[in-house]
């Protein structure tokens, strides 16, 4: 069978294995170690996760600016150190009622000021946030600005409850719990997490690490995949495509209409099939070459 072995995978990450755990399938289906993913989820959530495979791992950065939401269940009552159920509790309080939550979740939506759980990936000083604090250090999680967009109760079934979040990259929906938990006079903890969406990319079209299916669900770089991430891509005769490959000038091979506003675009020969040359992005306000691929070949692989 000859698949690509480029492109973007949705996977759909299940509780108890670490993302870097989930990528262990990816790796063995199409038999290579170039797989990583866009952004983590916690060990003991699940959802979306958006892997990239072969060359396309450099495209990482692309997906730094897309929102994402996610499905998360509360436990209103006790607080642990991780803001997980993963942890030891470390508060408790009262639980809350319906209309106490809901009256404080507005102070939460839109532009935000949040700091980061103790358990996390953050550097502090060169080191993770979550080794210093297993070392029983407490660092200083500084408050970093991000946006909810949405945020509503789904379900409320007391001392739990579930919620439904869409919020700026780098959120941390186990603050965001405690931080409603405190300001409603009670202390929370997540029970579960589950990503459904990031940018256009949808958990419903995701696929499990052990389907049999796994190698058919790659998507190739084309249009639809830089049209899913709002930015343009432009396309390049054999002449230009010619010195797109060997650096030339952008400004030159690009008309003028293509300059635009935007942080990257995709490159593509132009032929009937969306063959993926590189990757412009944008620089202190000029086009510059990001990476160059030099077509989206068709590779064997044994499946």
């Amino acid at each position: 069978m000859i698949v690509s072995r480029q492109g973007l995978l949705l996977l759909n990450k299940k509780p108890g294995a670490t993302s870097f755990e989930s990528l262990s399938a990816v790796k063995k289906a199409f038999a290579t170690g170039k797989v990583g993913h866009t952004g983590t989820l916690d060990k003991f959530a699940s959802g979306l996760l958006l892997v990239l495979v072969g060359r396309a791992v450099k495209l990482a950065p692309l997906f730094e600016k897309c929102a994402k939401e996610y499905t998360a269940a509360l436990l209103f009552g006790a607080e642990t150190d991780t803001l997980d159920p993963e942890g030891a509790i470390i508060a408790t309080g009262k639980i809350p009622s319906r209309e106490d939550v809901e009256a404080v979740l507005h102070s939460f939506r839109g532009a935000i000021f949040q700091s980061p759980p103790a358990y996390s990936a953050v550097h502090i000083g060169g080191r993770r946030a979550h080794e210093l604090a297993r070392e029983g250090k407490t660092p200083e999680m500084k408050k970093r600005p991000v946006t909810v967009f949405a945020l509503e109760i789904l379900r409320w079934e007391p001392p739990e409850a579930v919620i439904h979040v869409r919020c700026s990259s780098g959120t941390y929906i186990r603050s965001l719990a405690r931080d409603i938990a405190l300001a409603a006079g009670s202390r929370a903890h997540l029970i579960a997490l589950e990503r459904t969406r990031i940018g256009d990319f949808c958990l419903d079209d995701a696929v499990n690490g052990d389907d049999a299916k796994i190698v058919n669900a790659l998507r190739q770089l084309d249009r639809k995949f830089f049209e899913a991430l709002s930015l343009p891509y432009f396309f390049l005769d054999s002449e230009a495509e010619n010195g797109f490959l060997h650096g030339k000038s952008l400004e030159t091979l690009l008309p003028a209409r293509c300059f635009t506003d935007a942080e990257a675009a995709g490159i593509f020969r132009e032929s009937e099939k969306d063959e993926l040359l590189g990757v412009i992005m944008r620089k202190d306000s000029k086009w510059v070459y990001g990476h160059v691929f030099g077509g989206n070949q068709l590779l064997p692989i044994s499946v």
